[in-house]
């Protein structure tokens, strides 16, 4: 974190996540501009953009006369609009939660940055309590009963997360396993031969930066995919379920 005198009052978000958590502390009047691909809530429409996430133009968020940039990390590649920030001596934030946890502490942390430490108390209170009644809801699942699900980040190469992902504890949370939960990363490359063999349960195909639902058409077309996208409840889910009798059917 790069040094902030006093509370912001000019704040540049270069994240989706970011921006959601500064207009969910009560923030939304500081925030000065944003990443290209902000777009929760619907105030954010009005703000001058910077580019997108791994194209932030440093010199458009420098002309906002920020005193505090929140950046992120949760994207390969986005340690460069750090650096670039770092080298132009703008004053930041970067966020890099990897854990369900580490989203808490980080909505306390910008609470704290920001002078709104006590909306940052609340809204956790508040996530906590919608939390710990998921896991009451789930927590009676036979651990084999828990249906195994592949989650894509991306496509080309196939980008799924691991252990150390807040996807893996939402997973957990919600009654399923990750595919990939056991691998000791944030996220991997996976083989979708390897994908299709594994023979998961539910398939979430969520792009990172995607700007429009991923067509079922898409994943019907991959060899062998045909099971999951048939059997898609809704498109706009981006969600796929393997129908029971298609099991052992790559």
């Amino acid at each position: 974190m790069a040094e902030v005198a006093g509370f912001p009052e000019r704040i540049v978000s270069l994240a989706p996540s970011n921006t959601e958590i500064l207009f969910a502390l009560g923030l939304g009047p500081r925030v000065v501009g944003a990443d290209d691909d902000s777009d929760h809530p619907a105030a954010v429409a009005g703000l001058p953009r910077v580019g997108r996430d791994l194209q932030i133009d440093v010199e458009r968020v420098a002309a906002l006369a920020p005193d505090l940039v929140l950046a992120s990390l949760s994207v390969p590649g986005m340690e460069r609009n750090v650096a670039a920030l770092a080298a132009r001596r703008l004053p930041f934030l970067t966020l890099n939660p990897q854990s369900l946890g580490e989203v808490l502490a980080d909505i306390r942390l910008v609470g704290r940055v920001t002078g709104a430490e006590g909306a940052a108390a609340t809204l956790v209170i508040d996530l906590e309590r919608r939390i710990a009644a998921v896991q009451a809801a789930t927590a009676a699942l036979d651990p084999a009963a828990r249906p195994v699900v592949y989650w894509e980040w991306w496509p080309r190469p196939p980008i799924s997360p691991g252990r150390r992902s807040w996807i893996t504890d939402l997973l957990a949370l919600a009654g399923a396993r990750n595919l990939h939960g056991d691998a000791d990363r944030t996220s991997l490359v996976v083989e979708d031969a390897a994908t299709r063999a594994a023979d998961p349960e539910v398939a979430i195909v969520c792009w990172c930066g995607a700007r429009k639902l991923v067509a079922p058409a898409k994943i019907a077309a991959r060899p062998g995919w045909k099971a999951y996208a048939r059997s898609a409840r809704a498109a706009s889910t981006r969600c796929w379920k393997r129908r029971s009798g298609d099991r052992g059917r790559a």
